[in-house]
């Protein structure tokens, strides 16, 4: 009998042990996830994070993406819609290549979320400037009807809502690219009256094309190798604007009339000039943006299906 109660007690003793270490466990581990609470608290970073408000401490981003039917639309402004919803002081300026809005397009809006941070506009491009059939992409230009109608509906935007007194800013945010949102909170630094630069990766046949700048910060021109001699060579993901010169500079707008590559240039020749421009994303040697592109599917099977009368697609929205 007093074996069975030594027995019993030496086991109470070891749960007591047990239950101990655990209770210590706990405790550190409470106090090591306040001690990551308060590293969050960082006031760098909640600076940082509060410039994300729209219309208190960061200005509004309106951000603006051309975009057509095709195969992968919905796939590609689905992954935009994405980053777009993590960045609350984005507005998104949608422009359709075609006579009139799509459902699918719509649809997509209302799924995402964005109804009231989002416009749904469309321009079509004229018949004879549109690539036709095997048209390697750079043949015409593309997006100049859609950036156009899209900076034509911010300007008028403003005026009307007074937004010419609050400071925002325009970004060209074409739907194949892919975006860190760190990328935006460089945006919401862009000082008025300035064009914001930084790295895009894997553009221009090289692994990053950047602004080029001196020992006191200020831009020199751009590590470019294709077409150098461009006034801005560099490429649209690589720059937003303030609204304030786009409001004083109506005449600033793109162009069929210019040589391959000369967009950016054409828009930026009325705004800036290149040692004036504000470089970001930590004196442009942080990489936030790169210039991708989805791969066209092949959909050899789909067409003969097509040819048979049937679709795989049939009464699904893809």
């Amino acid at each position: 009998m007093n074996q069975e109660i030594r027995i019993k007690t030496k086991h109470f003793y070891v749960v007591l042990v047990i239950l101990g270490f655990l209770l210590i466990y706990s405790l550190s581990s409470s106090r090591d996830c306040d001690e990551n609470n308060q590293a969050l608290e960082d006031p760098e970073f909640v600076a940082e994070r509060e410039a994300f408000l729209p219309n208190q401490k960061g200005p509004t981003i309106y951000a603006i993406t051309p975009t057509y039917s095709r195969p992968v639309q919905k796939a590609e402004l689905t992954r935009l819609s994405q980053v777009i919803r993590l960045v609350p002081n984005v507005f998104w300026v949608l422009v359709e290549d075609a006579d009139h809005n799509t459902d699918l397009v719509a649809n997509l809006i209302s799924r995402s979320g964005l109804q009231e941070r989002s416009v749904q506009l469309f321009a079509k491009t004229p018949t004879n400037m549109k690539l036709q059939g095997k048209d390697p992409n750079w043949l015409k230009p593309r997006g100049v009807e859609q950036r156009n109608k899209a900076l034509d509906w911010i300007r008028k935007h403003l005026a009307e809502s007074g937004g010419r007194d609050r400071h925002s800013v325009i970004y060209f945010m074409d739907d194949d690219n892919t975006y860190s949102t760190d990328l935006f909170i460089e945006m919401s630094k862009i000082e008025r009256n300035k064009v914001g630069v930084w790295p895009v990766g894997l553009v221009g046949g090289l692994m990053v094309e950047k602004p080029v700048l001196n020992r006191d910060g200020i831009v020199l021109g751009f590590n470019s190798a294709w077409r150098p001699e461009r006034p801005f060579p560099f490429d649209m993901a690589g720059f937003a604007i303030s609204s304030d010169l786009i409001l004083d500079n109506p005449q600033a707008q793109f162009s069929y009339e210019v040589e391959r590559g000369y967009q950016e240039s054409e828009l930026l020749r009325h705004l800036t000039i290149v040692h004036e421009m504000q470089p970001l994303a930590n004196k442009c040697t942080d990489v936030l943006v790169w210039h991708t592109r989805t791969e066209a599917p092949k959909l050899d099977a789909e067409k003969l299906l097509i040819k048979s009368g049937k679709r795989s697609d049939d009464g699904l929205e893809v």
